[in-house]
């Protein structure tokens, strides 16, 4: 039984996380969230110890060193612009690091964090849960056994409903966020590397606060996407079922069935992790590249070969508009 600690405890995603410890037989010692609402605990750990400040859980972690409770494992489930410092925080108390994608937001910083992994000779590990899916590991083997000079025609859509909260959050600030290209779509990137490989080129055709759109030339395959976060764009037969997202991935204009599955691949992740078959450094640094360039392309709009989505005209959120900033 390894102990934990876990920095973001009121986020979305943490549930996910003590779901993973408690399921692989571990147990949480002590979680830190700057909100306290953070009722969902009493699910898995009702005992662990919780704080609302930073320096408070710090001095709590450090005098647990050397007894029986000493933090084996810090699970990070924070602001996708906290994940650098508090991975190095982690490294720092001794401890080995589960973080959510991304690991970081800018790629020069996996160098740093490389650095630290060897200093303290504590590892750094993320959540990359689509590579364990099993629908996404038999479409590897098929196009790893097939053809190997075949260029497959890819066509990526997942458009995930938000509403207005979500741009007075840090997640509809680029800068903490990274972007939709970020936020909602780097496990996707992520899956099509490790699928089909590196990227050859890379062109932006659209990109706005609600969606992203262009065209990667993958190593065995030519990708259109689509991402967005604005109903509006949702496919009718969607909205009519009353459903807030939509995923699709057409591999040569058939249709690639992977909305299945994903209920326990955290729970997976930490298995493999805690193993030592997890996905660290290395295994990020192609996806976090790809959307820190995707952020920072110029867009050459609706010109070559562009996702039939990307036609959607932009307009100014409410948020955007002088009057309310």
């Amino acid at each position: 039984m390894k102990n934990f600690a876990l920095f973001g405890l009121a986020g979305y995603v943490a549930p996910r996380h003590l779901k993973a410890i408690k399921d692989t037989g571990n147990q949480l010692i002590a979680a830190y969230d700057r909100s306290d609402s953070v009722g969902i605990i009493d699910q898995y750990f009702p005992n662990a110890s919780f704080f609302t400040e930073q320096e408070v859980f710090d001095r709590h972690c450090s005098k647990l060193r050397g007894t029986k409770q000493q933090i084996d494992w810090l699970s990070i489930c924070t602001p996708n612009y906290m994940h650098d410092a508090h991975i190095r925080y982690g490294l720092r108390l001794g401890a080995d690091v589960i973080c959510e994608k991304p690991l970081v937001l800018n790629p020069w910083n996996l160098d740093t964090l490389e650095d630290a992994q060897q200093s303290t000779g504590k590892k750094v590990f993320t959540i990359l849960q689509l590579r364990l899916h099993p629908s996404i590991i038999a479409l590897k083997k098929k196009v790893d056994e097939g053809p190997k000079d075949k260029i497959y025609n890819i066509d990526l859509t997942y458009i995930t409903s938000r509403g207005q909260w979500y741009y007075a959050s840090w997640k509809g600030n680029e800068q903490k966020s990274g972007g939709i290209a970020t936020n909602i779509g780097i496990h996707l990137y992520d899956m099509l590397i490790y699928i089909f490989g590196d990227v050859k080129s890379n062109v932006v055709h659209v990109k706005s606060h609600d969606r992203v759109a262009g065209f990667l030339e993958l190593e065995r395959a030519h990708v259109r996407y689509f991402l967005s976060i604005n109903a509006e764009h949702l496919p009718n037969e969607i909205k009519e079922k009353g459903q807030m997202t939509y995923r699709s991935i057409l591999v040569e204009n058939q249709e690639f069935e992977f909305s299945n599955g994903f209920t326990d691949l955290h729970t997976e992740s930490y298995r493999q992790i805690l193993s030592g078959h997890g996905f660290g450094i290395a295994e990020s640094r192609k996806s976090i590249t790809l959307v820190h360039d995707i952020r920072n392309a110029e867009t050459v709009g609706l010109q070559g070969d562009f996702h039939p989505m990307a036609k959607f005209p932009i307009t100014t959120h409410p948020f955007f508009r002088a009057e309310n900033l």
